[in-house]
């Protein structure tokens, strides 16, 4: 029996001020979907955590009315909907990373647009599912200024969000395992994936060992303690105290066959 916890926490400002989350995440019979909003182009538009609701729903009911579908196919279609229905224009509305996993008796289907990772578990042990274009981009300091984040977003050259282009769905990266190699899978918000990939304080299967013996819950506590005794980012310089956090495990227990 497959066995499913899910862990989220408001973000908190650089001013110590709670906001609330732009995470969202939906769990389904066969499928789990993780979104995280992200800040909008302008000031004047609706917040990433207003787009990553609507997405989320339209996602949980297309995945429901197809569960054998492409899931590229499902996400540009998702785009499309809430695009069409919302009014909402490509280079001039708010985004969302997405993490889609889906699974059968007979395999386990992942996607990933930006940075919200995917990680699955089994017997050669973990196998993160990662798009890392944002964060190369961040790296090499070219999003240094709005611009140009707007310049890259969703370009040949750049990273690939949820928006308000369905053609960005094509660009996830994706993979599929034998379900009876999966023992686990984790989704996860970069407010979570940072105590992995840039504070060292575990490897993705210590995050897993945390969230079977403890609850996902667990791993956020030690990435919030970690940053408290930051609080000013001097260690890890961050724009928030504490980004949005969400982790999700996905418990296969023993695999079928």
């Amino acid at each position: 029996m497959v066995e499913i916890a899910v862990a989220e926490r408001d973000g908190v400002g650089a001013d110590g001020a709670t906001r609330p989350t732009e995470d969202h995440v939906a769990v389904l019979g066969n499928a789990v979907v993780v979104l995280d909003g992200a800040t909008a182009p302008r000031p004047d538009l609706p917040s990433g955590g207003w787009y990553a609701s609507l997405l989320v729903h339209s996602l949980s009911r297309a995945l429901s009315a197809e569960p054998q579908a492409d899931l590229s196919v499902l996400l540009a279609e998702s785009i499309a909907d809430v695009a069409r229905r919302e009014g909402l224009e490509p280079g001039r509305s708010p985004s969302s990373t997405v993490a889609i996993a889906r699974w059968t008796d007979d395999t386990v289907d992942g996607l990933v647009l930006a940075d919200s990772p995917i990680v699955a578990f089994g017997p050669s042990g973990a196998d993160p599912l990662t798009d890392d274009r944002l964060v190369s981009l961040r790296e090499s300091g070219q999003l240094r200024t709005g611009a140009d984040v707007r310049a890259k977003r969703n370009a040949p050259d750049g990273f690939w969000v949820a928006e308000a282009e369905p053609t960005a769905a094509a660009e996830a990266v994706r993979r599929s395992w034998p379900r009876s190699e999966v023992d686990a899978l984790l989704l996860a918000t970069d407010g979570v994936a940072i105590g992995v990939d840039e504070y060292d304080l575990f490897d993705w299967p210590e995050v897993l060992a945390i969230s079977r013996e403890r609850g996902p819950d667990a791993v956020l506590d030690a990435v919030r303690t970690a940053e408290k005794q930051d609080p000013d980012g001097e260690r890890w310089p961050r724009a928030k105290r504490h980004d949005d956090q969400l982790l999700v495990l996905v418990d296969f227990g023993v695999a079928p066959g």
